[in-house]
């Protein structure tokens, strides 16, 4: 084992590995993040697209923009959101495709 690799983490690290686990238990939430894999999208745009109400969008995406998984810009009067953590994401992505092939 690496010297410079603990076992041991602290319990920041742990709540912070924990959330972003609980972010990607949940289907509406992984339907979003696989939807921001590649383009960003404003809430309408998620809603539409993954038949969902805008509400339950915003819902979500403020949980995925306080863990810094998702992030936001303003473009006029839309939002558009894409992610913001590229290993979360390809973990998800890598994870989507074992999936399928299983």
């Amino acid at each position: 084992m690496d010297e410079n690799h603990s076992n041991e983490l602290d319990e920041e690290t742990v709540f912070l590995v924990s959330q972003t686990f609980k972010a990607l238990s949940d289907p509406t939430r992984i339907r979003i993040l696989n939807l921001l894999f590649e383009k960003e999208y404003p809430v309408t745009e998620i809603a539409d697209r993954l038949e969902l109400r805008q509400s339950t969008v915003s819902h979500q995406l403020r949980f995925l923009k306080n863990l810094r998984l998702v992030k936001s810009r303003r473009e006029g009067t839309s939002i558009y959101y894409s992610h913001d953590d590229e290993h979360v994401i390809n973990v998800l992505h890598e994870m989507i495709q074992h999936s399928l092939h299983a």
